[in-house]
């Protein structure tokens, strides 16, 4: 025992592998904290972010983004596309196992590019221009597209909410609209469901039989090397308690630490901040078109004249260092950015607000105000859009709960007074708002659309331009001309650019530069 014990010893001096009293080899775990809890585990049913990170944790995608944006093939070995551009192949490369020891088949990624395509803004504007999908043997498969669009591999390479990630078939055939209850994937991580305890962690292990690519890990792409045994997601409810465990080595990663606590965590040597341009994010205000009265778009367009952004930003973040008023639906520096329609709204104009809800003829409906208390980032935006809102004339009903059961109540469509709701605020990943298609709540085809159910076929037309036109200028023309539209009729608001830098004790290294939080290529030493 004790030559066990002085051989782990020297092992640890040199940097190399952790060993056990027993002679055993000691798993290496990662700690983390994230931005929520996870208690809905379908990232086809939902574009919550923490759902989406789970997908990318124990799926894998057929096309990945890299760090540049560029398309990559991921799951894909390569794909062909005919002369006239409507016919694309794709082959699958050699490898690929399901979690439960069965080859991933053409069959699977059909059956899951559908299920995607059913749900998502940009999945359900691409399916519109494919005539047919099927397998062509095991490793491949075709889509041939009824005209010629830019959305396949845009498409198919979507790196975030939703992600068109590859499921069994037997998986992929659930109607999406219905969660899943089999999570068995492909990807880099196996999903330990017995120990999944909402409210307290989740764990992921690493699947030994992954193949990772051979290129170095570029954003979402590249190769997907795992570097730790397991991975822990802790449920933790108070942020200082997280920041405390994580300065005393009890954690080793906080996702998106409150910004208010991120001077002490600077000032502490063992810890790193970790801050990228793919972390970008948009905060939003979403409207439901179902519920009276924003069913009328004068009411909805009040809410353009209540609103300002630096009221929402300096309330959630408060560190100039970390924010931006930018008054474009696309991301500012971004190629679509644009303050098209924008002039005279955002700016709290408080008489303009309360002339048009009484040519509205409101009638004082309360508005119920969905109020996420659990995730810092977004906590303190319904208080400041009820105070701006009531300022305009509105009567607000702002009705608190955990992030999750948002997510789950924001599906329904319910009236208000049964359990449904008027509006939330969210925010988005600058990824998921860069054009018109990739925006889901630009989405505006009604019962199609994601929860609000905007309804405007205006915004339809144009979107479908858009997904024709490959000229950078005319797509630029007809972003601006969408952007317009929007500000008449509201599908949602933006309210303002943050960075939500992550922190890490600095024996961790490999976070990669990507929308989303992923954990291959990440090293504890």
């Amino acid at each position: 025992m004790r030559v066990l014990k002085q051989m782990a010893a020297t092992v640890a001096a040199l940097g190399l592998l952790a060993w056990s009293a027993t002679g055993a080899l000691a798993q290496s775990t990662l700690s983390v904290y994230m931005h929520s809890d996870l208690k809905i585990l379908d990232p086809i049913w939902t574009t919550a972010y923490i759902v989406r990170n789970h997908g990318y944790m124990i799926y894998d995608t057929l096309l990945a983004q890299d760090e540049k944006g560029e398309i990559k093939p991921q799951m894909a070995e390569k794909w062909d596309v005919s002369p006239d551009g409507l016919t694309y192949t794709f082959t699958l490369r050699d490898g690929l196992l399901w979690h439960d020891g069965a080859p991933v088949t053409a069959e699977d990624c059909v059956a899951s590019i559908k299920r995607w395509g059913a749900k998502d803004g940009m999945g359900q504007k691409l399916m519109s221009f494919i005539d047919s999908m099927a397998p062509v043997d095991a490793k491949s498969f075709t889509i041939k597209l009824k005209e010629k669009t830019g959305l396949v591999l845009l498409g198919l390479g979507k790196p975030s909410s939703n992600v068109p990630f590859i499921m069994p078939k037997r998986v992929a055939d659930t109607d999406p609209n219905t969660q899943i209850s089999d999570f068995t994937g492909s990807g880099p991580f196996v999903f330990k469901r017995d120990e999944w305890k909402p409210g307290d962690k989740t764990v992921y292990v690493k699947f030994d039989k992954y193949k990772p690519r051979s290129e170095p890990a570029s954003g979402l792409a590249g190769g997907k090397v795992v570097k730790v045994d397991r991975v822990e997601w802790r449920a933790i409810a108070d942020a200082q308690q997280a920041v405390n465990a994580l300065l005393a080595g009890e954690l080793d990663m906080i996702e998106q630490p409150s910004h208010d606590l991120l001077p002490l965590l600077k000032a502490d040597s063992n810890i790193q901040i970790f801050s990228t341009p793919a972390g970008i994010g948009q905060y939003t205000l979403r409207p439901n078109w179902l519920a009276p009265p924003f069913d009328n778009p004068k009411v909805r367009q009040a809410l353009w004249y209540a609103l300002n952004q630096e009221d929402f930003l300096m309330a959630t973040i408060g560190e100039q260092e970390y924010i931006k008023v930018c008054k474009s639906y696309y991301p500012c520096g971004s190629p679509f950015s644009t303050e098209a329609g924008m002039d005279g709204l955002l700016s709290s104009n408080m008489k303009k607000a309360q002339e048009l809800l009484k040519e509205a003829n409101y009638d004082g409906t309360p508005i119920v105000l969905m109020h996420s208390t659990d995730l810092k980032i977004l906590t303190n935006l319904a208080p400041v859009a009820k105070s701006l809102m009531e300022k305009a004339g509105f009567k607000v009903d702002m009705q608190s709960m955990d992030w999750q059961t948002l997510v789950a109540r924001r599906a329904k469509k319910d009236p208000p007074a049964s359990g449904g709701w008027h509006a939330f605020l969210t925010a988005w990943v600058a990824a998921d708002v860069l054009n018109p298609i990739g925006s889901s709540y630009m989405n505006a085809a009604c019962d199609k659309a994601l929860f609000g159910w905007p309804c405007d076929a205006e915004i339809e037309k144009l979107r479908d331009q858009f997904a024709r036109e490959s000229d950078p200028a005319k797509q630029k023309e007809i972003a601006a001309a969408v952007q317009v539209r929007d500000t008449q009729v509201t599908t949602h608001i933006p309210l303002g650019e943050y960075i939500a830098p992550a922190a890490l004790r600095k024996n961790v290294t490999g976070l990669l530069s990507s929308p989303a939080t992923v954990f291959w290529n990440v090293e504890k030493k």
